[in-house]
């Protein structure tokens, strides 16, 4: 049973399954039936038993969140994306380009929170900003010479399609 690799684990209905199991333990419902009314193991239906025992339905409530606690607060992380959409430069950079080191970096000097650039990069994920390369363009690039280009001298120099049989 359990949970695939990757797939997170929704605890509310983890915990209705454990009160479901319990209602029906204390119906008197044998173990093994309780487990496969549940969909679970049967040896997890006796931990459910040894807690009901134990603490009630109290123990079998949810724990709460799984996990370490987040460093950084949802308003801090809004905070984060105000001085993102500022942009780097505004911030003292040479460049108009946001790398997952300066973002650690503005996390360190915002909030005084260290975090690895990998990590620096779920963050971004999270609050919805994707990897996105600049386009690399020339900065002599004429603009009008390249449309009169692409629609006058491309066609003249692009071959035809010949028809069949033309020699």
């Amino acid at each position: 049973m359990g949970n695939p690799r990757g797939v997170k684990r929704d605890f509310d209905v983890l915990e209705e399954r454990r009160l479901r199991g319990a209602q029906l333990l204390r119906e008197g419902v044998h173990p093994a039936e309780v487990a496969r009314r549940v969909g679970v193991h049967r040896q997890s239906v006796s931990r459910w038993e040894k807690e009901l025992k134990a603490s009630g339905v109290k123990g079998l409530r949810k724990a709460g969140r799984a996990g370490r606690k987040p460093r950084l607060s949802e308003a801090d992380l809004r905070g984060i994306e105000q001085q993102l959409l500022r942009g780097p430069q505004q911030l003292g950079y040479e460049t108009n380009l946001w790398t997952t080191y300066r973002v650690a970096d503005l996390i360190e000097q915002q909030y005084g929170v260290r975090y690895h650039p990998a990590h620096v990069w779920r963050l971004l994920q999270g609050l919805g900003w994707s990897c996105q390369r600049p386009a690399r363009r020339a900065l002599e690039r004429d603009e009008e010479k390249i449309q009169w280009w692409k629609k006058k001298r491309w066609p003249k120099l692009k071959k035809k399609h010949r028809e069949r049989g033309a020699p």
